[in-house]
C-alpha cells in the first residue's frame, strides 16, 4: 500500500456524518450508519465520520456489557461490506477477549478494519462518570492509510490532554480525527460555550501540528442533555474549512486541497524544529520527581 499521505497534491473529500444515535439500539444504529455511507459514496467522499459511541448512544451506563462488540463481529462486518469504496469511521463499545468494555473509535478502509483506537482519558467530573463503566485505553499510536496518510484518532476528552497531541505530533500525523460525544454547556453572546472551545483548540492543534483536523459530534437529546454538533473540518492554516450545523443531523462534505499543507508546513516547520529527546528528558525529570522519591 502507498502511503504517499495528504502532502503527495490533489484533493480528498471528508463527509462529517452528524447523528442523532438511539441508545441501546445497535440495530437501528447501524442502519443508520448504512444509510449514511451510501448517502457519502453519492457525494464522492473519500472518508466518511461517525461520532463517539456512534454505534450504541453515550449514556450506556449498566447497558454496556449488553452493547459490547468484538472486532469480528457481524455489525463490524456489516460495515466494512459498506466501506469496501470508502473510508470509515465509526464509534462502538468494544468487547475484549478479557471481557474489558472500551469507548472505541475504529477507521475502517477496504473493507476491513485499519485501525482502533480506546479511550484514553474517561471524565469522571461533574456529569460523567466513564470510569465506572469502560476501562480506559494505554496508547495513542498513529496508523497508516492509502487516501490520508498519517490518521491520529482520538475520543473526546482525549482531545483535551496535550499529551496526546504531543504524541501525535511527533507520530508525523497528517489528519487528526477526533470523534465527539460533547453535551452543550454554558452560552456566551448566544454561543454554546463548549462548542467555542472545541473550535479554538481544534484550530490550534491544526496549526501546531502542521496537520488538518476532523471533530465529528453528535446531536440530539440523551439523559436530559442537548448534544451540539457544530462539526467540522479545520485546514493547517487554523482555518474552519467545513462546518455542520448546530443542533441538527446533516453529512457536511468538505473537499481539502492537499497544496495547502504542503504549504503550512513549509511556511510553518514546526514538526521540522520539534525537539522531541529533550521532551523525553525533560519528561523523565519529571517521573522521577513526581514518582520516584
Amino acid at each position: 500500500m502507498s502511503h504517499a499521505g495528504l502532502s503527495a497534491g490533489g484533493q480528498r473529500r471528508i463527509a462529517l456524518a452528524q447523528i442523532a444515535p438511539v441508545l441501546g439500539d445497535r440495530s437501528r444504529n447501524l442502519r443508520m450508519h448504512t444509510h449514511r455511507i451510501s448517502e457519502a459514496v453519492e457525494a464522492q467522499a473519500d472518508l466518511v465520520v461517525f461520532p463517539e459511541l456512534s454505534l450504541t448512544g453515550y449514556f450506556l451506563r449498566d447497558m454496556v456489557p449488553d452493547v459490547g462488540l468484538g472486532a469480528d463481529c457481524a455489525d463490524m462486518e456489516t460495515l466494512c461490506r459498506a466501506a469496501e469504496s470508502i473510508d470509515v469511521v465509526c464509534g462502538f463499545v468494544e468487547q475484549s477477549t478479557q471481557l474489558r468494555f472500551y469507548n472505541s473509535a475504529a477507521y475502517l478502509e477496504h473493507g476491513e478494519v485499519r485501525h482502533v483506537h480506546r479511550k484514553v482519558y474517561l471524565p469522571t467530573y461533574g456529569l460523567f462518570d466513564e470510569q465506572r463503566y469502560f476501562a480506559a485505553g494505554d496508547r495513542v499510536r498513529a496508523f497508516d492509510t492509502e487516501k490520508f496518510g498519517r490518521v491520529g484518532i482520538l475520543v473526546c476528552e482525549d482531545l483535551w490532554h496535550l499529551s496526546a497531541a504531543a504524541i501525535l505530533q511527533a507520530e508525523e500525523i497528517d489528519l487528526l480525527i477526533c470523534v465527539a460525544n460533547s453535551p452543550a454547556r454554558g452560552v456566551q453572546e448566544s454561543q454554546i460555550r463548549t462548542a467555542t472551545v472545541y473550535r479554538n483548540v481544534c484550530s490550534a492543534y491544526a496549526l501546531l501540528l502542521g496537520a488538518v483536523v476532523v471533530l465529528v459530534n453528535r446531536v440530539g437529546f440523551e439523559d436530559g442533555l442537548c448534544f451540539w454538533g457544530g462539526s467540522l473540518v479545520v485546514g493547517p492554516g487554523g482555518d474552519v474549512l467545513a462546518e455542520a450545523p448546530a443542533l441538527d443531523e446533516a453529512l457536511t462534505v468538505a473537499t481539502l486541497d492537499l497544496a495547502e499543507l504542503r504549504r503550512e508546513r513549509i511556511i510553518t516547520p514546526l514538526g521540522r524544529d520539534e525537539r522531541l529527546l529533550m521532551t523525553l528528558e525533560e519528561l523523565q525529570r519529571i517521573k522521577r520527581q513526581r514518582y520516584e522519591r
